[in-house]
């Protein structure tokens, strides 16, 4: 089964039907057919954090979408423990003319080990690594 990377601007514009990125998202999520998505900790963390800030429905909202891809049988979820964070920090120390976050930079090693090649995202980062960044339109810088 073909494995594809789940990062955070995929499940944000996922969740948002206001997000411009909405459409594409919803769009490959049916195009890709049999795919398991595969994301991290990190990158769900980020979601949540995006929405930390919008009130007590909107962090409900929030949560609610991380409990379904937590169990979601066609998603894996990456634990983040202290081998990648080390591993994220070394690419992370590796890119210093880059604007990589460290949840990227685990994001991408994580890619690597595991030969996946696409992501769900609209980061231009990860096509600076040698990824395809599904979500991205020609249009973005």
């Amino acid at each position: 089964m073909n494995v594809v990377f789940a990062d955070t601007a995929y499940w944000l514009a996922l969740a948002n039907p206001f997000d411009r990125h909405h459409s594409r998202a919803v769009e490959l999520s049916a195009s890709l057919g049999a795919v398991r998505l595969l994301t991290t900790d990190a990158v769900l963390t980020e979601v949540l954090n995006a929405h930390s800030n919008g009130g007590a429905s909107v962090r409900r909202a929030a949560v609610e979408m991380v409990e379904r891809i937590l169990l979601a049988p066609t998603v894996q979820v990456l634990p983040f423990g202290r081998e990648a964070f080390r591993k994220g920090l070394a690419l992370y120390r590796a890119r210093p003319d880059k604007g990589y976050s460290l949840t990227d930079c685990w994001s991408m090693v994580v890619m690597r080990q595991r030969r996946i090649s696409q992501a769900l995202t609209t980061d231009r980062h990860f096509e600076q690594e040698g990824f395809i960044a599904l979500m991205r339109e020609r249009t973005d810088h």
